[in-house]
C-alpha cells in the first residue's frame, strides 16, 4: 500500500502551494472531531458551483465533486466524480484561492463531522478502501446538517469515472428537506459564500 505522500502527489503537481492557502501535507489540526474518521463537505464556487465530497480512508482524504451537493432523499441520485487525494488537513480549509491558481475560487465548510463503515459491522469485515476499489461504498455520517447512512456507487471505471452519491432509506432520510438551498452558511465560520470571498479579497471568476 503507498503511503499518504505518494497518495498526495496528484495534489502537490497541480497546485503552488507558496501562492495558495490551501494546506500541504501534515499541517493542520483534526482537534474539532470528537471521533475519526471524519468526513468534509466544502462548498466550491470555481469554474463551476460544486460541493466536494471527502472521506478519511487510509490518512488522507478520498474526495468527490458532487455538482448539486448530497440531497436528504433517497430517490435523488447525485453525480460524483472522483478528485485527486487531499491531505487531511483540508478539512479545516475555507477561503478563497487565488485567481490563475488550480481551483480558483471560494469554499466553504458546508458540513463536516465523522462517519462509520456500515460494512464494519455485524459480522461484516471489508474496509472503505476494499470497497471503493469493488465501487460500492456504505458508510455512516454524522454531520451538523447531514447524518445518516450514504452509499457511493461506481457507474464508470477508467479514466472517466462516475460514481453516485444517494442517502440510503433510513431514518435520517427526508425527502422533504433541500440542505443545500436551505442551510448555505459554513459550519466552521457561520459565514455565506460571498462573505468568504469579501473579507478575503478573492473572487470566483
Amino acid at each position: 500500500m503507498s503511503n499518504s505522500k505518494d497518495r498526495l502527489e496528484e495534489y502537490q503537481k497541480k497546485r503552488h502551494l507558496n501562492a495558495s492557502p490551501e494546506p500541504g501535507e501534515g499541517e493542520g489540526s483534526l482537534d474539532w472531531a470528537d471521533k475519526r474518521p471524519i468526513f468534509v463537505i466544502q462548498e466550491h464556487a470555481a469554474s463551476s458551483l460544486h460541493y466536494d465530497f471527502r472521506i478519511e480512508v487510509d490518512a488522507v482524504l478520498k474526495s468527490w465533486a458532487v455538482p448539486k451537493g448530497p440531497s436528504t432523499d433517497p430517490s435523488e441520485k447525485r453525480l460524483a466524480v472522483p478528485t485527486e487525494d487531499h491531505p487531511l488537513a483540508y478539512a479545516d480549509f475555507e477561503g478563497v484561492i487565488p485567481k490563475g491558481e488550480y481551483g480558483a475560487g471560494t469554499v466553504l465548510i458546508w458540513d463536516r463531522g465523522s462517519y462509520r463503515n456500515l460494512k464494519d459491522e455485524g459480522g461484516k469485515r471489508k474496509s472503505v478502501s476494499q470497497q471503493i476499489e469493488d465501487g460500492h461504498v456504505t458508510i455512516w455520517l454524522e454531520g451538523q446538517k447531514i447524518s445518516g447512512g450514504y452509499a457511493l456507487i461506481r457507474t464508470q471505471d477508467g479514466k472517466d469515472a462516475r460514481w453516485l452519491l444517494i442517502k440510503m432509506n433510513d431514518e435520517r432520510a427526508d425527502a422533504r428537506r433541500n440542505p443545500t438551498s436551505t442551510e448555505p452558511k459554513s459550519v466552521t465560520s457561520g459565514r455565506t459564500l460571498k462573505q468568504i470571498r469579501d473579507e478575503e479579497g478573492g473572487n470566483d471568476e
